[in-house]
């Protein structure tokens, strides 16, 4: 092995995004294998009635969807993906993960503008140590770089977005590096679909 490949070291970002860019891969390889399996043993086994109270309510859907992508990501969006594979065709497929990456940016903006707001009242930095106790020195660790890390990986985005707002970070810089968020949203939805095709 060259020399120079011995000493090269990856800086801690470097690190920390790949971390938690393999958990994210792993994290989707979980949640497919899981749905692969329900739609094996559960939803083959009675599929009217899946369909009747499950795909054929798309705003209902939707609905749950921006609710999640709010509430600091509760359901994993590649679900939703799933759900827009299996309810229409391609462009259909495609629309859906375009509005699901725009709401999940759009929200991400809005939580924070909240964050933003917050930065000030001496109640939330109660809040801010004791509910986000892990996420908050890995903030500050690494700043503007944890934007990109939880817009495409599983780090809970929404709770970032509020955290990075609290700090006060500049609008502009966060816009920028959020849009780290519509890049998952087109890999994942590549892989979804991929996945699928067998």
């Amino acid at each position: 092995m060259p020399e120079y490949l011995k000493t090269m070291e990856l800086s801690p970002r470097i690190k920390f995004l790949l971390t938690n860019g393999l958990k994210g891969i792993a994290w989707l390889v979980i949640l497919l294998g899981g749905f692969f399996l329900f739609e094996y043993f559960v939803i083959s086994r009675n599929p009217e009635l899946w369909l009747d109270r499950f795909y054929a309510n798309p705003n209902v859907i939707y609905l749950i969807y921006i609710g999640s992508e709010f509430f600091f990501g509760i359901i994993p969006p590649e679900l939703f993906m799933i759900w827009a594979f299996n309810k229409a065709d391609v462009i259909h497929y495609i629309l859906n993960i375009g509005f699901f990456a725009v709401v999940s940016y759009a929200l991400g903006y809005v939580n924070f503008l909240i964050g933003k707001f917050l930065y000030n009242r001496v109640s939330f930095r109660y809040y801010r140590k004791k509910i986000f106790k892990d996420t908050w020195p890995q903030l500050r660790k690494y700043g503007l770089f944890l934007i990109i890390v939880a817009a495409i990986t599983p780090l809970p985005w929404s709770a970032v977005c509020l955290l990075v707002g609290s700090a006060d970070y500049p609008n502009r810089k966060f816009l920028l590096y959020a849009l780290a968020r519509i890049l998952r949203f087109i890999v994942y939805g590549y892989i979804v679909y991929q996945s699928h095709q067998f």
